[in-house]
């Protein structure tokens, strides 16, 4: 961290300045005070006199101006310079944590050898590879006889048959045996081998 005492020179250094500007501030208003009154004025030793004044608050100006700015300066360099300390100390930490940390790294990277990460890749996928082979012999079926796919295909052809012949076709006779639908309108006189019969086609029973 910068000084305290850099820090308190810093702002001393601009409260000076800030005085010398109240100070211009101050002849900057005489000097509007004799501008006004020379407007006024004729020419004459009196109003010389009043002139002389004025150019005297002007060069007292111009001189605490100077010094102004001096101060300003002084105060910006000052605060330049401490930020470049503070900017190399910084920089000086950043350095020293990144040794520490490649330090470290360096002596954890001692601990690990590539090569046996390697072997260790190997070991897993040939181990994979046999735990693999393992479920296909653990699931081997046993006893099975050969099946010739031939006869499989002549044998589901014949199920498609025998389904065929099983179905239950009496809901076609049922439906063929059914009474016809009436012919005619009803109310309407038929005969079938000249006996009436009515809308059902079934024979009239004669009035009495």
């Amino acid at each position: 961290m910068i000084g305290k005492w850099k820090i308190h020179l810093v702002q001393k250094v601009d409260a000076r300045s800030e005085s010398v500007d109240k100070k211009i501030a101050r002849l900057d208003a005489e000097l509007v005070k004799y501008k006004e009154q020379l407007k006024k004025m004729r020419d004459g030793p009196s109003k010389n006199m009043v002139k002389q004044k004025a150019m005297r608050i002007l060069k007292q100006k111009r001189m605490y101006e100077g010094q102004r700015d001096n101060l300003m300066q002084q105060s910006f360099n000052m605060e330049q310079t401490n930020y470049t300390i503070q900017s190399l100390k910084d920089t000086k930490t950043t350095v020293d944590a990144m040794k520490v940390g490649l330090k470290d790294m360096k002596k954890a990277y001692k601990h690990v050898k590539i090569d046996q990460i390697e072997n260790i890749q190997d070991q897993l996928e040939d181990m994979m590879e046999d735990a693999n082979e393992i479920q296909e012999v653990l699931g081997r079926s046993y006893g099975t006889p050969e099946i010739d796919e031939d006869d499989l295909e002549a044998e589901l052809s014949a199920l498609g048959d025998e389904f065929l012949m099983d179905e239950d076709n009496s809901y076609l006779d049922e439906a063929s045996s059914a009474p016809s639908i009436p012919e005619g309108l009803p109310g309407a006189k038929s005969t079938r081998d000249g006996i009436l019969v009515d809308e059902f086609g079934l024979p009239q029973i004669p009035a009495t």
